[in-house]
């Protein structure tokens, strides 16, 4: 028996929270101001079957998912997707009787090119201390487009009432992208300890020999001896160094593959071996692709 209850529905949602049902079965906003939240959900761990972005701005609750809890600051917004389990509580039965929620259904952006984008927000698998904090003008514009949100759904339901609703919703993931990489840009002290921690990570990681054993690292490895999230960390980098995890993974790679190419008489697949391949011919791949030559045309010409 699972210890956490699967919400498939906003309705269903909703009536365990002791709320309204949503105006439209497929999105709601829910201002805390308006409308405290004091959950009844049994266990307070739930996995929902639709997306959440939040904002908070008292201390009264938080909420728990990946390995943190994220206890709500002011200004800052949190994303969660779904089929992550969730856990919401309040600290000595409390309410949150400020900031908002947004729900909505993957259904409702299915017919819709948001629907393709949304691989694009990494941020919705971002653990949660890694959430986004924003100033007072971001919150503004923000709140500025949750309130478009509201108009519609306010308004009686008609043939443009989706579309301007999803792309609000679209409007509002664009913003935070932007949001986020001023964040990077501000905590540049942070992310250059970061970086710095990274790349020791790749250099002692082929050094003791780790790829003979558990093979090329991967995005995920990195990202727990960092404590964050993969696509956090991954976004980290990318924005501090203008490549890749993996793409710092292949360079340091090639590097040590030309050395032992031009310094010892190994043969191709024992140094494909060396590096951490399981199949010569992947390592052979990767290297033409990255270098223009094969391994032993590489070694040949030098």
């Amino acid at each position: 028996m699972s210890d956490f209850l699967r919400i498939n529905t906003l309705t269903e949602m909703l009536r365990m929270t002791e709320m309204t049902p949503p105006k439209h079965p497929l999105i709601a906003i829910i201002d805390y101001s308006k409308t405290p939240f004091n959950t009844s959900i049994p266990n307070n761990k739930v996995v929902c079957d639709f997306y959440q972005i939040s904002i908070k701005s008292d201390k009264n609750g938080f909420i728990k998912y990946g390995r943190e809890t994220y206890d709500y600051q002011e200004g800052s917004l949190v994303y969660l997707a779904p089929e992550q389990v969730v856990d919401y509580s309040l600290e000595d039965s409390d309410e949150i009787t400020s900031g908002w929620s947004l729900f909505f259904h993957a259904d409702l952006i299915r017919t819709f090119p948001l629907h393709k984008k949304m691989k694009e927000y990494g941020f919705f698998n971002y653990q949660s201390n890694e959430a986004l904090h924003i100033s007072e003008k971001e919150k503004a514009v923000v709140e500025s487009i949750i309130h478009k949100i509201e108009i519609e759904l306010d308004s009686n339901l008609d043939d443009f009432s989706e579309e301007l609703i999803v792309s609000n919703i679209e409007l509002l993931l664009n913003y935070s992208k932007r949001f986020y990489n001023r964040q990077f840009i501000t905590r540049k002290r942070f992310s250059k300890n970061t970086i710095a921690q990274f790349i020791n990570l790749l250099d002692e990681y082929f050094e003791n020999g780790l790829q003979k054993e558990l093979g090329i690292p991967s995005v995920q490895y990195f990202a727990d001896k960092l404590n964050f999230s993969p696509n956090y960390l991954s976004d980290l980098i990318r924005k501090g160094t203008d490549k890749s995890i993996l793409e710092h993974i292949h360079y340091h790679i090639i590097e040590l593959a030309k050395s032992k190419l031009l310094n010892s008489d190994s043969s191709i697949s024992e140094i494909a071996f060396e590096l951490g391949f399981e199949y010569s011919q992947y390592f052979s791949r990767l290297f033409k692709n990255k270098v223009g030559k094969t391994p032993l045309q590489y070694r040949n010409l030098n």
